[in-house]
């Protein structure tokens, strides 16, 4: 019988990646994915702390171990991501059950890391690999093949790391300083998640679009080679930078039919005072000039993006330019963050001025106005016709299925000899909160 092992992630689609990548070494010694931690042999927590909050649920979570591992004193539990990078040799001393902490840099040793605990050693492995130059093959070469195809998608790190330190941000000590993979490496685990059947690719970065491989090739020319491979049907990336977005990167979704028409771009703040602040490296017009480019290009692009309310030093003037940006953009998703100090960060250093009262009045202000574009946003497309790629089943209503449209807005269709994987065309109906409703017309294309 195969042992199981039960990850817990936290954050983003880069941790989501991590843990997929983590099931896969785990495969090839033998364990299965199990459905709850009192099932499980291995218990590993893939953890955030880009927030607070994250952070704190991740200690929560050890709490629930605790009567686990009493229970059974064989059991393993691990902390991985950027909350064991953080807390490193602290994490190991405070958490007792806790066996194993490693970083996001020594995600690749785990099966030589379970030996080592599997042999009665604790162990805290937090150190970077060894700087090279910003390019450098951080997947390992047995691992290109291997990666893991959910339903109709896989993703693909291409960039590790970060070198804009943001003055909110601990990405880049937490993933450590930005390096890139090299062409010949993605594409060719592109092809092989294609093989697999994915249908849709994501490229992932903490800042995608500041890939490069040389003076030559950089993120416009990778996106242009993968989003050519022959089957596949969409392509996506996240998360760009506005400081390195250009109109040719604008000009080449415009142009390309995989490229979806989807962008996630964080602006974090309306105001120049606040984005000085923050270190973004550009301005509220920059800003602004860029999405009203990427528009006026593709109509019917669909702009998603993070902000933060509450930052030191944040006025209610201030605070009024992100309303102001809100109305103008109007986004089709934004995640909205109350400021919360993060350990090491230039910001950290700041007063914390901002009361939680109106920080908590302007996260509500936030949301209520992207409730209204996004019901206002839902209401029109209404009646249009959108291109669906069908993910898996309706979990409660046979014969219906959930996809995605091109500009990623959840739709719940019905229609004859629906399959996972086709791409069709379905008319907007209606529409239930964030998820559209929709009739398949015709077909776009089959699966693979």
């Amino acid at each position: 019988m195969n042992k199981q092992v039960f990850i817990k992630t936290y954050g983003c689609q880069m941790n989501e990646h991590d843990t997929q990548r983590m099931l896969s070494m785990l495969d090839v010694r033998g364990y299965a994915p199990a459905d709850t931690p009192d099932a499980a042999d291995l218990i590993l927590v893939n953890t955030c702390s880009v927030r607070a909050n994250p952070e704190n649920k991740v200690y929560s979570f050890l709490g629930t171990l605790r009567p686990l591992k009493r229970r059974n004193p064989a059991l393993i539990v691990g902390v991985a991501g950027c909350v064991a990078q953080q807390e490193g040799q602290a994490l190991l001393d405070r958490e007792p059950l806790v066996d194993l902490v490693f970083g996001p840099d020594n995600l690749f040793a785990l099966p030589e890391l379970l030996d080592a605990v599997k042999r009665g050693e604790r162990l805290c492995r937090t150190e970077w690999q060894p700087w090279d130059g910003p390019v450098r093959e951080f997947v390992p070469e047995q691992w290109i093949d291997r990666d893991h195809v959910e339903g109709i998608r896989a993703y693909i790190a291409i960039t590790k790391g970060c070198n804009n330190h943001c003055s909110f941000c601990i990405v880049p000590q937490t993933r450590g300083r930005e390096v890139s993979r090299s062409p010949e490496g993605i594409l060719r685990e592109a092809r092989a998640m294609i093989t697999k059947g994915a249908r849709e690719l994501w490229l992932l970065g903490q800042n995608v679009n500041a890939y490069r491989a040389n003076a030559d090739y950089g993120f416009l020319e990778l996106l242009d080679d993968v989003s050519s491979l022959e089957g596949l049907a969409r392509v996506r990336f996240t998360s760009p930078h506005p400081r390195d977005w250009t109109n040719a990167l604008s000009d080449l979704m415009a142009s390309r039919p995989s490229l979806c028409s989807h962008v996630h771009l964080p602006f974090q703040a309306g105001s120049d005072n606040v984005l000085k602040a923050m270190r973004r490296r550009h301005t509220r017009a920059e800003y602004l000039d860029k999405t009203d480019y990427l528009r006026r290009v593709v109509p019917d692009i669909e702009i998603s993006a993070d902000l933060i309310v509450g930052f030191p030093g944040e006025t209610d003037a201030d605070f009024e330019q992100t309303m102001r940006v809100l109305e103008q953009v109007r986004f089709s998703q934004v995640f909205p963050f109350k400021y919360s100090p993060r350990p090491g960060t230039v910001a950290a250093q700041l007063n914390d001025d901002v009361p939680r009262a109106i920080k908590n009045e302007r996260l509500a202000r936030v949301i209520a106005t992207q409730e209204r574009i996004n019901a206002e946003q839902q209401q029109a497309l209404t009646g249009s016709i959108q291109e669906v790629l069908l993910e898996g089943p309706h979990p409660r209503e046979p014969g219906q299925m959930n996809g995605r449209t091109a500009g990623y807005r959840a739709i719940t269709v019905s229609g004859a000899s629906l399959q996972v994987g086709a791409m069709v065309r379905a008319r907007v109906t209606g529409f239930r909160g964030h998820w559209l409703e929709g009739r398949v017309e015709q077909p776009v294309c089959a699966v693979g």
